[in-house]
């Protein structure tokens, strides 16, 4: 799977991209509806795992683990489900994800025990895994057949519709739990499936006949051998990197291994999971993937933190700090729908770096009594580098890789940023140590404004991100984000 600078096309070629194209909701909807199934329960079933322990006679730890077993399937399955996206077509793998997803919300929702819980998990993310990285190969495909540029309204969508979904989880949530028990959390999954189902089955195009052809040729072009390697080094890494505190230094030295013989197989198996030689003549893509998990670092440690200084320092409720984070939501969904319709990418990124530095900075100067509006627009300005950077950085992998290296460089892109999710728990507790203080909110925003500073120095030295992107032939501005 080569993951080289895709060369540029002829601007002239492409008119502007409209619903009336091919872009219009038939086709969108499904997809974003897809890409949101991942988030919607990462988040969810946050409020169901009090009832879980009960009924299973569970400590909090293993019921944690209900959380931890989607992020590790998540992680390895992206770029996994993006290699099979390009083997056998992306709408078969979506629609092979979706259903993956439906069998997993069957059995949570009559599951009668612990382990068959776990695996309802699993199976429930492995099957969203498939979601953005099949989107993103349709997206692209579709892009390319109408000659158009790259339809960065249609990636702020799939931007936007996550925030959404991850902001509604923990509210719905609570509903689902509260009202019929958490059950409900892994029977929503059913409807929400079934309609994606239903509906991207009707209105995306059927995939071009498979590259392999016999199982044995299938086999190889999948690289089984890359898979289990790459799932051993995130599986490894994630794990030592969720707790800090009490290292588990066996899995921090398997992690670099597994990682050395992973780049050693890839780069002599014929059909690589990643083409790790064109990766390397590729730095554009790699500093994409550090800002992504620089700034997925930055956004996960300053949210976590900051609700959990408001109730452990600051005095609020848990219902006042959930409507106290609303500006941070709030600010981000607009902010995404704002750069994505008019193609901005670099003045957002950057934007959103320096709001980075920005949050850092006022977390540094908030103590217990400070007044509430300096706690808002502490919410408000982190909402910045969540809603434009996500975008930014999503639309800048789009145009530095090509058709056929989407969907895999699209699920190595959600991998960086879910390493940094699950990194920001491990500095959150070295930084609180065994109580939530001011001292330590205050140590999380020089964390906070160090990661920012990375962030803007990776953006402002770097002259292959596009300025803006076009879906115009008009634009003489925008040539540096055309599809590539």
């Amino acid at each position: 799977m080569s993951l080289t600078p895709p060369s540029r096309p002829d601007m002239s070629e492409k008119p502007a991209a409209t619903a009336g194209d091919g872009f219009g909701l038939r086709f969108t909807f499904p997809l974003m509806l897809g890409t949101s199934l991942n988030p919607v329960n990462s988040s969810m079933l946050a409020t169901g795992l009090a009832g879980i322990a009960a009924d299973f006679h569970l400590g909090p730890g293993p019921a944690a683990s209900l959380v931890s077993v989607l992020y590790l399937c998540s992680a390895v399955m992206q770029p996994t489900m993006g290699k099979l996206a390009a083997i056998f077509g992306p709408r078969k793998i979506f629609l092979s994800g979706v259903a993956i997803l439906l069998a997993g919300g069957v059995m949570g929702a009559i599951a009668p025990g612990f382990q068959i819980l776990l695996l309802s998990r699993a199976l429930i993310g492995i099957g969203s895994s498939a979601c953005y990285p099949a989107s993103m190969s349709l997206v692209r495909r579709r892009a390319e057949q109408l000659k158009t540029g790259v339809p960065s309204a249609v990636l702020g969508n799939f931007s936007i519709a996550s925030q959404i979904v991850a902001v509604l989880g923990l509210p719905l949530g609570g509903v689902l739990a509260g009202a019929f028990g958490w059950r409900a959390l892994f029977l929503v999954n059913v409807p929400l499936a079934a309609f994606a189902l239903v509906f991207a089955a009707k209105n995306v195009e059927k995939d071009p006949p498979a590259k392999a052809s016999g199982v044995k040729e299938s086999l190889a072009s999948v690289d089984p051998v890359g898979i289990v390697l790459f799932a051993l080094s995130v599986v490894c890494l994630l794990q030592f990197l969720n707790d800090l505190d009490h290292p588990a230094w066996p899995l921090g030295t398997v992690a670099p291994v597994t990682l050395a013989a992973l780049i050693w197989w890839e780069r002599r198996t014929a059909s690589p999971l990643i083409d790790v030689r064109s990766l390397a003549r590729n730095p554009a893509l790699r500093r994409t993937y550090i800002r992504q998990m620089l700034v997925g670092l930055g956004v996960y440690a300053s949210m976590y933190s900051l609700t959990q200084w408001l109730e452990g320092s600051a005095g609020y409720s848990s219902f006042q700090a959930g409507l106290i984070m609303l500006p941070m939501s709030g600010v981000s969904m607009v902010l995404a729908r704002l750069v994505s319709t008019r193609g901005w990418v670099r003045w957002p990124l950057l934007t959103g770096n320096f709001a980075l530095v920005g949050g850092g900075l006022l977390m540094l100067t908030a103590h217990e009594r400070s007044p509430l509006i300096l706690v808002l627009l502490t919410t408000g300005v982190l909402g910045f580098p969540n809603g434009l950077c996500n975008f930014a950085n999503q639309t800048t992998l789009f145009v530095q890789t090509s058709a056929d290296e989407v969907g895999v460089a699209a699920g190595l892109f959600r991998t960086f940023g879910y390493i940094g999710a699950i990194f920001s728990s491990s500095v959150i507790s070295l930084s609180f140590g065994d109580h939530v203080t001011d001292a330590g909110f205050h140590r999380m925003g020089w964390i906070v404004l160090a990661l920012g500073a990375l962030t803007v120095l990776t953006t402002l030295f770097d002259h292959t991100i596009p300025t803006t992107v076009s879906q115009d032939n008009d634009s003489d501005t925008a040539t540096e984000g055309t599809l590539r």
